[in-house]
């Protein structure tokens, strides 16, 4: 039995209002505009979480089939083939091809095992993360391995997206399928993976986001960079990172060991952090709101410090990220990079 984060607020919702009231609350159009990124129940004094009743009308909406066609796609693509992106779950590892990637053994210990975010491996863009991943873990020398075809999403997002029952349906096969491989530490490449996996019951192994793994490897000393990145880079806190699982110091730490780096801080950052609105199902649902993006004021704010790159450690963050800083016009000053590209750049 997996935890319910929610179950009582839900309880609470069904409980105190009549049917009628809950359809015309969620139709709300701003219960669909939460990000899930938590910053209400970091600032709260009372320590309320208002996202947990947001998530609760979602799942009424879900329940009565009263949401958006993207909404129904991909809550449909997870339940058939495991991604909620439509991509056939037989090419989930296509991004291994021409890396000697190693894969785990059923009943095999392993030091580290690996998740991979649908994101990562389903989108050419963000491939990179996982091929990188691979490069520095060889040269670390380390005991690692990832999961094979039985991999599926972490359903993190459709959670998020109201759909309760189908979240503990996908938490109940992943905690089965991974406890199949013994590892150490379960290291996810995602932010919303890490959420999502320590929300399961039953899990044998501690779970870690891959910034924390590097970070312990470079105070090791068992990881160094021969070449050179020299720009001034500013770092993005992901939400589901940051104020979701205070990690705030290991992704600066992996930043600051790359030679040359000129390495600058938001204004609003760490706890403070700006979402970037990629979270919290915001993937699949279509805004009505017509203020400018959370995405496009942070690239303005990255453009106001003079970085040349916008850094982060979270798939959904360098999609929007990347796109709001076209859309603000900086493509040709300013780039966006995952943590693990910019490794890769200095590896050599």
């Amino acid at each position: 039995m997996t935890v319910r984060t929610n179950l009582n607020v839900r309880r609470l919702v069904y409980d105190s209002y009549n049917e009628e009231l809950l359809e015309e609350l969620a139709r709300l159009p701003e219960v669909w505009d939460c990000t899930g990124c938590h910053t209400c129940a970091v600032r709260c004094p009372k320590g309320l979480k208002p996202v947990e009743v947001l998530y609760a009308l979602r799942q009424q909406m879900v329940e009565s089939g009263k949401v958006q066609p993207t909404v129904r796609d991909a809550l449909e693509s997870v339940f058939l083939e495991g991604n909620p992106w439509g991509k056939p779950r037989a090419t989930r590892f296509d991004w291994m091809e021409g890396l000697d990637v190693k894969t785990a053994e059923e009943g095999e210990q392993v030091e580290y095992l690996f998740f991979v975010c649908c994101s990562i491996a389903y989108d050419p863009k963000l491939q990179v993360v996982a091929q990188n991943m691979v490069k520095i873990l060889e040269k670390a020398g380390v005991d690692y391995a990832f999961l094979g075809e039985e991999e599926a999403c972490c359903a993190s997002e459709v959670q998020a997206l109201g759909e309760e029952d189908l979240f503990e349906e996908m938490s109940e096969e992943n905690t089965e399928l991974l406890n199949k491989y013994p590892a150490q530490k379960i290291v996810t490449l995602s932010p919303h993976c890490l959420s999502a996996l320590k929300k399961y019951e039953g899990l044998e192994a501690e779970i870690i986001h891959y910034t924390e793994l590097l970070a312990e490897l470079i105070e090791e000393e068992k990881l160094s960079w021969s070449g050179e990145f020299a720009k001034k880079v500013v770092y993005h806190d992901p939400c589901y990172l940051g104020k979701q699982n205070d990690v705030f110091d290991e992704p600066r730490k992996v930043l600051q060991s790359v030679p040359g780096i000129e390495l600058v801080e938001f204004t609003r950052s760490r706890e403070r952090s700006l979402c970037c609105e990629g979270g919290g199902g915001k993937m699949w649902v279509e805004s009505e709101s017509t203020e400018e993006r959370l995405a496009e004021t942070r690239a303005k704010s990255a453009g106001a410090l003079e970085a040349q790159v916008i850094a982060c450690a979270c798939p959904f963050c360098i999609l929007t990220l990347d796109d709001a800083v076209k859309a603000v016009g900086y493509e040709e000053e300013m780039e966006v990079l995952e943590i693990t590209e910019i490794l890769g750049k200095v590896m050599e």
